[in-house]
């Protein structure tokens, strides 16, 4: 197999990720590649511990503004508060103010309504007749409901809210209109800061305008991160509850492992992540300074792709990586990604994943998919990779 010359690769098997990151892997873990929307050229990161090595290394700045940072489905600078594409000390800075936010304990108080909110919908998945889009009927609808669980958004606004998280999503959608739908979010969340502020009540956002000014952070800086949270964090786990869901039908015998032993499944829920790593296009970096990694010279001023599909099936980490494997030996994987930008929204993001799937296969224990897998329409032309679709019939 020849390896190909430019990125992003296209996958022959939609639940694996491209054959060619083993070759990648195996003869040049860390190598030049042409990016196909620009025809820049980064450094391609395929190996598990150079993408470690890389993530952990605070001269490979997230910023977008660094010199070569491969800014792809970035057509502008992100706002005030996107501190996921800052570096220290303004990262720093937000993401302390948002940490107690996602605490075990603090998740832990909001598990009885991410269970009633996935109880309610699969109540309704079961009462209609099938099939069904487990995509529109759970996977969209869950995260979105959480989110504004946890921003406390009133809730006569929670329509708006959802019609708006789905409409930024839809790539399907006009440019022109989505971006108007960002806008208009972006005016409902500074009119909700500001209300949060005069009448505080128990949720994220209250208590960010009550420790903001001591934090050194601005209004403008806690509208900008709840829109990161209601984006990033909404649009991932949809993703991750439709692919996993779709690999689970896919894998019979890992299913059925799952309902004679209902404890695997924190077990699995990992498994499942690492195997089908939704954050497909990589991680992006630009070095500030000259760096050795894997045998190669980085300079200042390259910008670097970090794939985190490949470090996730590496078989120098992950025994046989392609299996779904449940009784796997628990290592670290890179789907939340490592180091100061490692994912804090990660517990969450279990909990939610473990209400979806352990209600969905105890209340529809016959579920199947209600179209032949090649049907089922992937997102292969996204940055966040799953399914636009999942008709399942019981």
């Amino acid at each position: 197999m020849t390896l190909p010359a430019t990125y992003p690769i296209a996958r022959s098997c939609p639940l694996d990720p491209p054959q060619e990151y083993r070759l990648f892997r195996t003869g040049r873990p860390i190598t030049r590649i042409t990016l196909d929307f620009d025809d820049s050229v980064v450094w391609l990161v395929t190996r598990y511990e150079d993408a470690r090595a890389i993530l952990g290394d605070p001269r490979f700045s997230s910023d977008f503004s660094t010199p070569g940072f491969p800014a792809r489905l970035t057509s502008q600078p992100p706002g005030p508060g996107t501190f996921i594409r800052m570096d220290p000390p303004d990262h720093s800075r937000l993401r302390r103010l948002l940490l107690p936010e996602f605490t075990r304990r603090r998740v832990q108080e909001l598990r009885p309504a991410i269970q009633r909110i996935a109880d309610s919908l699969i109540d309704d998945m079961a009462g209609a007749s099938p099939p069904v889009d487990l995509v529109e009927s759970l996977a969209l609808p869950l995260p979105s409901q959480v989110i504004t669980e946890l921003l406390g958004v009133p809730y006569e606004d929670r329509e708006y809210f959802h019609y708006t998280t789905k409409a930024i999503g839809d790539q399907s959608v006009d440019p022109q209109q989505r971006m108007k739908v960002r806008n208009d979010l972006k005016t409902y969340l500074d009119e909700l800061v500001a209300a949060k502020e005069a009448r505080p009540g128990d949720d994220l956002l209250s208590r960010l305008g009550r420790s903001r000014e001591e934090a050194g952070v601005s209004r403008e800086e806690v509208v900008g991160i709840a829109t990161l949270l209601m984006v990033a964090g909404y649009e991932t786990i949809a993703n991750q509850i439709g692919v996993g869901t779709l690999v689970l039908l896919e894998h019979p015998d890992r299913l059925e492992q799952l309902r004679r032993d209902p404890d695997k499944l924190p077990a699995a829920i990992e498994e499942i992540i690492r195997h089908q790593t939704v954050i497909d296009y990589g991680a992006r970096r630009a070095a500030t300074a000259d760096v050795e990694v894997g045998g190669e010279l980085i300079k200042a001023g390259d910008g670097v792709v970090v794939v985190l599909a490949s470090a996730n099936r590496d078989e120098e980490i992950f025994h046989d990586p392609d299996r779904l494997d449940f009784d796997r030996e628990q290592r670290d994987h890179l789907s939340f990604g490592y180091g100061i930008h490692q994912c804090m929204g990660q517990i969450l993001a279990r909990t939610q994943l473990e209400a979806a799937w352990s209600t969905l296969f105890r209340r529809i224990p016959g579920l199947r998919l209600a179209v032949p897998v090649e049907k089922v329409p992937f997102r292969n032309d996204m940055f966040v990779y799953g399914v636009h679709a999942l008709p399942v019939t019981w």
